[in-house]
């Protein structure tokens, strides 16, 4: 049964100033993993944008409560290629409240904007 679905765009560039005007924003949106490529390298403003996209759409198929702390959900993808999302603290609360047990995932950026599709499934 599906608890919610949602969706999010971001526009890479105004994503990427955003970054560049606040510091400390990155640490307040993402976890170390997130930020880096499986080289090492850090992550370009497309990659971290659609992450700041499918939070956003995590928070939407979970109702938008307050009190969800961005960090509490991390983005990765499998080396299959299949994006994944790894919930605790307050996600995980909410999603155990709601009787979430699955998370499908689509995350695209292309053309300068950034989106994901969140499904949360019973």
């Amino acid at each position: 049964m599906i608890i919610g679905v949602g969706i999010d765009v971001a526009e890479v560039d105004r994503f990427a100033a955003s970054l560049e005007r606040t510091p400390g924003l990155v640490q307040r949106l993402f976890v170390e993993s997130e930020l880096l490529l499986p080289s090492g390298e850090r992550r370009g403003p497309a990659s971290l944008a659609v992450r700041f996209a499918a939070k956003e759409a995590l928070a939407k198929a979970l109702g938008a409560p307050p009190g969800l702390h961005w960090t509490d959900a991390e983005v990765y993808v499998e080396e299959s290629g299949q994006p994944r999302l790894r919930v605790r603290g307050s996600v995980a609360a909410r999603a155990e409240e709601l009787g979430v047990r699955n998370w499908h995932v689509s995350l695209s950026h292309d053309a300068g904007v950034a989106s994901a599709v969140v499904i949360a499934e019973a």
